[in-house]
C-alpha cells in the first residue's frame, strides 16, 4: 500500500494539499475537518482526472493511505488549548514567546527548531502511552 503525503498548514484555517495532485486542496477550521475535506476533494479530483483522460499518479492508482504531515504552525495551533505554550516550552526547551511567534506565523522555525517541537511532543506521547 502506497503512503501518500498530504501537507497541512495553518493560516486562519487549516489547509491541505498534496504534491502529487496540484490543485487538489481542502480547508477547514478543524484538523479533522480538513483531513476529511481533503479525502473527499481527492476522490472528486481523481474521478475528474479519469473522466478527462488525464494521467493519474502511479501512487494513487492502487491502494494508498494518506499520511497527513502538519507544519510547525499547524501543529502548534492544533495543541493550543490542549497544552499551554509553557508546557510545550518545557517539552521542547523553546521559549513560550517564540512558540507564539511560530504559531501566529510571525516567524517560521528553522529545521532544528521544528524537530525540537516534534520530538518534544513525541516524547510526551511515549510517556502517555505508559499510563495504565
Amino acid at each position: 500500500m502506497e503512503k501518500v503525503k498530504v501537507h497541512i498548514s495553518w493560516l486562519n484555517n487549516y489547509g491541505a494539499c498534496c504534491d502529487l495532485v496540484p490543485g487538489c486542496i481542502a480547508t477547514h477550521k478543524t484538523l479533522e475537518g480538513v483531513k476529511q475535506g481533503f479525502r473527499e476533494a481527492l476522490e472528486w479530483h481523481l474521478a475528474a482526472m479519469k473522466e478527462d483522460g488525464d494521467d493519474i499518479p502511479e501512487a494513487l492508482q492502487g491502494d494508498y493511505e494518506l499520511h497527513f504531515a502538519l507544519d510547525a504552525q499547524a501543529l502548534l495551533h492544533h495543541y493550543d488549548g490542549i497544552l499551554t505554550r509553557t508546557a510545550i516550552s518545557h517539552l521542547t526547551g523553546i521559549p513560550p514567546k517564540l512558540l507564539g511567534h511560530y504559531m501566529q506565523g510571525i516567524r517560521n522555525p528553522r529545521k532544528e527548531q521544528r524537530e525540537r517541537i516534534v520530538n518534544g511532543l513525541h516524547k510526551l506521547g511515549r510517556e502517555l502511552e505508559l499510563v495504565e
